[in-house]
């Protein structure tokens, strides 16, 4: 049973929403964001990146940081850009992204459900990133970046969805990178409760995006004993036949001494190879290799891609299991500075520059992770190895706020 309520959200006025709505704070570094923020004072990279307001070289985790997150946050709403809304709502958000939508709702849900993983995890976190996301909440006394939440599409929420989109919305804007945000609210008593009742019926929840700030939400409740509203944490809710899953690639830096020949030789052992031209694989169980300016297509041997363990059976594990760790001595992904990952959203041109730049001398492009796959291994309890799962598109910061 997931406990998910409504809120009343501190949302932008909906003709400044396209300048304050901004990417999460953690697919772009400090000077990328300090250029998109240029010239528009309402951006909120200058809440969730607050270094960007501070001189280039500042330490990012630095008290003063914080500190000029909550003064930025604080003026949005004193200049009247964000504005709470007088009662405790459902909200929608619909994404467009090219010729995908997806649809979900936007509202609270119980730390305690994260704690006692009716909501699942499928990622390790790190304490330094949980540390820095609990100073940020605390600075703003705020969540401002949702949690990107699946459930398991019922029919019943979904035709709720479809109902309420059919009126104007709130907000309607398309942004920079040509993706769509479209918002409405739901405020009616008798909606709202049929949501609530709906989700109640729903076993579980599923962390897609935000594994940290999930943490870090149920670090403060915990720390706070459950004061205020702080036993709820901000998120969006997608049917999970919605979403959409890109790959995320890996990049090496160097072949632990092997010749690119010797190399492809010792992959023999492990795929089927075939110089193919093709940077793309073709299903799950296929890795497209860039070596030595060209592309080879590897097929995993029926033997080591029959794993029956969804986690086990995953191409980016046999991938780690029989290629990164035995060949190449990158036992741990983790950590190792010999790895790199490539997000499918910069696909695989991307791959190339790498290789022929001389940052890396190999490249492995994946076939994306299904969202079947993703909610097996949640499911049984698993953590998928690093840099698994790319969603796109990112859901934007600052259209709702969950005040503490």
């Amino acid at each position: 049973m997931a406990i998910v309520e409504p809120f009343a959200a501190l949302r932008p006025q909906p003709d400044l929403a396209p300048r304050v709505a901004e990417l999460p704070y953690d697919v772009m570094s400090s000077d990328e964001a300090r250029q998109r923020a240029a010239g528009n004072p309402l951006s909120f990279l200058r809440v969730s990146k607050p270094e960007i307001e501070l001189p280039p070289g500042t330490n990012p985790y630095s008290p003063e940081v914080y500190a000029r997150g909550g003064e930025c946050f604080r003026r949005l709403i004193a200049d009247g850009v964000l504005r709470p809304d007088a009662q405790p709502c459902f909200y929608i958000y619909q994404q467009v992204m090219g010729g995908h939508c997806q649809v979900g709702f936007v509202a609270v849900v119980s730390c305690q459900d994260y704690l006692g993983n009716t909501v699942k995890k499928h990622e390790l976190t790190r304490v330094d990133k949980e540390d820095d996301r609990v100073r940020h909440l605390e600075a703003l006394n705020a969540q401002t970046g949702p949690a990107f939440l699946l459930y398991r599409a019922t029919g019943t929420l979904e035709a709720m969805l479809a109902r309420k989109t059919v009126r104007p919305p709130d907000i309607d804007f398309t942004a920079p990178d040509s993706v769509r945000h479209t918002c409405w609210t739901i405020a009616d008593q008798d909606t709202i409760a049929r949501i609530r009742a709906a989700f109640r019926e729903v076993p579980n929840l599923y962390i897609a995006d935000g594994h940290h700030r999930t943490a870090a939400a149920a670090r403060v409740f915990q720390a706070r004993q459950g004061a205020g509203r702080s036993g709820f944490f901000l998120a969006v809710l997608f049917p999970h036949d919605q979403v959409q899953l890109l790959p995320y690639h890996r990049a090496v830096m160097d072949l632990n001494g092997l010749t690119p020949e010797a190399f492809l030789e010792r992959l023999r052992s492990v795929f089927s190879v075939l110089e193919s031209g093709t940077a793309t694989p073709r299903g799950q169980g296929e890795v497209a290799l860039y070596l030595s300016g060209r592309w080879h297509l590897l097929k995993f041997k029926p033997e080591l891609a029959a794993a029956r363990d969804p986690l086990e059976s995953l191409d980016v594990s046999l991938l780690q299991r029989h290629v990164l760790a035995p060949l190449l001595g990158i036992d741990d992904p983790r950590r190792s500075e010999r790895l790199h990952f490539v997000g499918g959203i910069r696909r695989t041109p991307e791959l190339e520059r790498l290789v022929k730049g001389g940052e890396c001398v190999a490249a492995f492009s994946m076939h994306p992770t299904s969202v079947d796959d993703l909610l097996a291994v949640a499911d049984a309890g698993g953590i998928m190895p690093p840099k698994s799962t790319w969603f796109e598109p990112k859901l934007r910061d600052g259209l709702f706020c969950h005040g503490l």
